[in-house]
């Protein structure tokens, strides 16, 4: 059952943030909440306030000037096809947001909550029943990882579409805090560390997304899953390629956080793919096996490369 017990709207982000500062540790923002509330039902969310943000118009607005693409954090997955900008310079963005769960829940979900997104695995995103019967895994204050049999860490992984598309094209994020309102790449706020997976102050909001537009950036997004609209991915993979031979590989799915390869179009690109394989971490938490998995990557980049005019 959900277990929050009081809802707070927040009217801007300083309000939204000094609720939050009251009330540390047991609250969580929330906007879409397509992940905030699937979580509480499964009971891996036991946050007993809920701080709605939704209504803050300044995180809704898309802005393009002659650096960047600024795009808000509660900007819903659906709407970025609706921008000719985006659909002209970015597809691989739409694509990545497409692919996002059902037509329905696109609408609701944000661009901000889909980076945000909790890790994932098999053992771990159960009922409460399920895990009682199975045991608690070190996600949820057990002594061990289920998929592996570890006591050390945990591998749950990371599943957000749309920050591989974005981290493949440069994106920077603007965080907002009372302290401080700071623009930092995306991928630093990935720690890795499967339990607590962004390196982010609870009471900070993710205000902006930044796309840089000197870069010129083509890039090739591709998605593994059984079911397009249920499953999360099994392995997530975006290349971009840039109008001076930069190349930036970045895989979700396989790690506790993406990972992310460097080249220029001159390289061995197998080389590249062999980085990329090496550079995972994964284990059999997923509904396709690890070996399934491992080698999708390898199938996965050289389509991309092709479809890149690499090779």
């Amino acid at each position: 059952m959900i277990s929050a017990k009081s809802y707070i709207k927040a009217t801007s982000m300083d309000n939204a943030i000094s609720i939050a500062e009251k009330h540390a540790g047991i609250f969580r923002y929330i906007a879409g909440g397509t992940d905030v509330m699937v979580n509480k039902f499964q009971g891996n969310d036991d946050a007993s306030l809920l701080i709605d943000i939704s209504e803050i118009a300044a995180l809704t607005e898309i802005h393009v000037n002659d650096k960047f693409l600024e795009i808000g954090a509660l900007v819903c997955l659906d709407d970025l096809k609706k921008h000719p900008f985006i659909v002209s310079n970015f597809p691989a963005l739409i694509e990545a947001a497409n692919s996002v769960a059902s037509p329905t829940i696109r609408k609701t979900a944000t661009i901000g909550g889909n980076l945000l997104c909790e890790n994932r695995c098999l053992f771990y995103n159960q009922s409460e029943w399920w895990r009682e019967a199975a045991g608690s895994c070190l996600k949820c204050n057990g002594n061990i990882c289920l998929a592996s049999g570890g006591k050390k860490s945990c591998f749950s992984k990371f599943v957000s579409d749309t920050a591989i598309a974005l981290i493949s094209v440069n994106a920077q994020i603007q965080i907002f805090d009372s302290e401080d309102i700071s623009l930092k790449p995306l991928e630093s706020i990935y720690t890795g560390d499967g339990i607590h997976p962004r390196d982010l102050k609870m009471t900070a909001i993710l205000s902006s997304i930044y796309i840089p537009r000197n870069e010129e950036f083509r890039s090739v997004y591709k998605k593994l899953r059984k079911r397009e609209t249920l499953d999360f991915t099994s392995l997530t993979t975006a290349v971009s390629l840039t109008k001076t031979g930069r190349i930036r590989i970045v895989l979700g799915g396989v790690h506790a956080k993406p990972v992310i390869v460097y080249g220029f179009a001159g390289n061995d690109l197998n080389l590249l793919i062999s980085e990329a394989i090496s550079n995972t971490r994964i284990i059999d938490n997923d509904t396709y096996s690890k070996a399934y998995r491992k080698e999708m990557i390898a199938v996965f980049l050289n389509q991309s490369f092709k479809e890149l005019q690499l090779i």
